[in-house]
């Protein structure tokens, strides 16, 4: 192209910009290469996400409004909407229930805005709503009884009883009950409003296992609801049993604690001396509470029996004997001494110091029974085990499935001995402070129940239980029950024994499928050995490191022994050889007959 025809294009290209509208020249200026047009595409989807993203804020917002009036509403309505509802009258309140659900939000009656200017319905116009909807509730059937301050039956409060959270309910389902004659009594019916309310299953517990009160069979429930459900156990550091018992719990004693290892805790069960503070380091804010106590009559001579070697009782011949001396054998400065002296107060992290006069008495057991229930809103009583299983289902949400179970760590009834009235009488005053924690916690054990189940309800479960335990017993065991330690034929399944008890085990049968094995496997399995494969399931390697020394500190300790051995037979023989020498020869060959034998 010539000079002059090169420059009448770029006159010819310059007007055509300057004259074009301002939209085109920015469309072409975008367009004009890739790049440019790759971002102003990716501008048009930026401008659309953060519409999109501000259109959902605007919806949650209107939902959290209308939820909390919802809400607002529901806490201000009359008391006469929460009186017991007997069963016959299920049918009207799911009517009732159905029609305020299926009805659109602004022509709810129940819902009243704070802004009485939006209110679409005036202040008579609502009480006559609520007029109409208590005489539908009310025409078919009967007036329940009044109840003082308009307060839910569920949750009325007993004289001398601490506050306490509303008894959880057990079936995650809302099932219609059948119809009753009018003879269904109170308890019935409150079971009834407790059946039919959803809950959710707790899977953050703490269970303070307390010594000789059944609690080796509350561990394995435990232990395989959070088996079964995939939980997390706070067990103890370094493969112990225990978390370092009697010394008063600390957060890194639980294993994955001081690593960091572990992002979340779900069961805390293994025997400790319980401190809330350390506890809650360790657990979540949501986490149930509970523990189990017993007798301290009986308790007290399971304990003589089992920790028979601790100072206090190895100089006495019987439990007897040692009431009688006024436990002159006792100083409670003395180590594992705490076993024999209000050893309930000592597990819940209190002063187990006998009070020296009534008055004392008195304000101590207060502050002890106050400490307790601040921290524990269950306890169960080891006497009514079953019905403790029971109330503990409920409280739990659990189904009764979930607290089945076998009795473990029980001793054989021949190492049982019977106490006379004048020896339990000595029993109560030497633990006083035991038994003013056990006589209010068995009694309230007892309210709970009639407050939030009822007896009749109670024991109908507890006779399912029982039925589905015998069940299972004849389909597990062998003999059908339990049998002492030399008849267990399974090593990996003898319980430990210690001191004068004679601890019992089981025998599965033979004829069981790996799966029912493995079920009832579980049910027998004592709490050291459960303890160690949950450690070994949760923390493998730590675990494989932990056998491995055990490996090493055995093999170490049987040389030292065998040459400890091998020098004691060679000094016998010597000595036997300068005494007698005239069968030098035969001793000599006695001499590499033992070390032969011995090697």
């Amino acid at each position: 192209m010539l000079p002059h025809q090169r420059i009448a294009g770029r006159e010819r290209r310059t007007f055509h910009w300057r004259t074009a509208s301002p939209w085109t020249t920015c469309v072409r200026v975008a367009c004009c290469s890739r790049l440019r047009f790759m971002w102003f595409a990716l501008m048009v989807l930026t401008v659309l996400c953060v519409a999109l993203q501000m259109l959902g804020v605007v919806r949650q917002a209107r939902s959290s409004k209308v939820l909390k009036l919802v809400s607002e509403q529901l806490v201000g309505m009359p008391s006469e909407m929460h009186r017991p509802v007997k069963r016959k009258d299920w049918g009207n309140v799911w009517s009732v229930s159905a029609a305020i659900v299926e009805e659109p939000l602004e022509q709810q009656p129940f819902i009243q805005r704070k802004d009485k200017s939006e209110n679409p319905h005036s202040e008579e116009g609502r009480d006559q709503v609520l007029e109409d909807t208590r005489k539908t509730l009310s025409s078919t059937t009967k007036a329940a009884p009044a109840i003082e301050g308009n307060k839910l039956w569920l949750d009325q409060d007993f004289p001398n009883q601490p506050q306490r959270p509303a008894f959880p309910k057990r079936t995650p389902e809302i099932k219609k009950p059948p119809p009753s004659d009018d003879k269904t009594d109170t308890h019935t019916v409150k079971s009834l409003v407790d059946d039919t309310v959803m809950c959710q299953p707790k899977n953050h517990i703490v269970f303070l296992k307390t010594h000789k009160t059944a609690s080796s069979t509350i561990l394995n429930i435990l232990y395989r609801y959070g088996e079964n459900h995939n939980l997390t156990f706070a067990l103890p550091l370094n493969m112990h049993s225990q978390l370092f018992y009697p010394a008063f719990f600390a957060a890194h004693f639980v294993e994955g604690v001081r690593t960091h290892s572990v992002k979340e805790f779900h069961i805390l069960c293994n025997h400790m001396r319980f401190s809330s503070q350390e506890v809650r380091k360790v657990m979540p804010k949501d986490t149930f509470y509970f523990s189990i106590l017993r007798n301290p009559v009986a308790m007290m001579e399971s304990l003589f029996v089992y920790y028979k070697a601790i100072p206090a009782f190895r100089a006495v011949k019987s439990l007897e004997e040692f009431l009688i001396q006024g436990g002159r054998s006792y100083n409670a400065s003395v180590p594992n001494n705490h076993y024999a002296r209000n050893i309930l107060t000592f597990d819940f992290g209190l002063d187990n110091t006998a009070p020296e006069n009534d008055t004392e008495l008195n304000k101590r057991s207060a502050e002890v029974i106050a400490a307790v229930e601040h921290d524990f809103p269950l306890i169960l009583i080891s006497e009514y085990f079953d019905e403790s299983l029971v109330l503990l289902k409920h409280a739990l949400c659990w189904s009764l499935d979930d607290v089945l179970s076998f009795r473990l760590n029980s001793r054989s009834e021949r190492s049982r001995r019977p106490l006379s009235a004048e020896i339990a009488e000595r029993l109560k005053e030497w633990n006083s402070l035991d038994w003013r924690l056990y006589q209010h916690f068995n009694a309230t054990f007892w309210k709970r129940i009639d407050s939030t189940l009822g007896r009749a309800k109670l024991q109908q479960e507890v006779e399912l239980l029982r039925a589905k335990r015998r069940k299972l017993e004849q389909m597990c065991l062998q003999e059908g029950g339990a049998v002492d330690p030399a008849q267990v034929q399974d090593s990996s399944l003898k319980p430990f024994q210690y001191g004068a008890a004679v601890i019992q085990g089981y025998n599965l049968r033979l004829e069981l499928n790996n799966d029912t094995r493995q079920l009832c496997q579980r049910l027998i399995t004592p709490e050291l050995q459960y303890t160690s494969a949950l450690y070994t399931k949760q923390f493998p390697q730590l675990a494989a490191a932990h056998a491995a020394a055990a490996k090493k500190i055995a093999a170490s300790r049987n040389t030292a022994v065998h040459r400890a051995v091998k020098r004691n037979i060679e000094t016998n023989v010597h000595t036997a050889m300068m005494n007698n020498t005239s069968h030098n020869n035969t001793n000599k060959v006695s001499v590499d007959e033992q070390l032969t034998r011995f090697s």
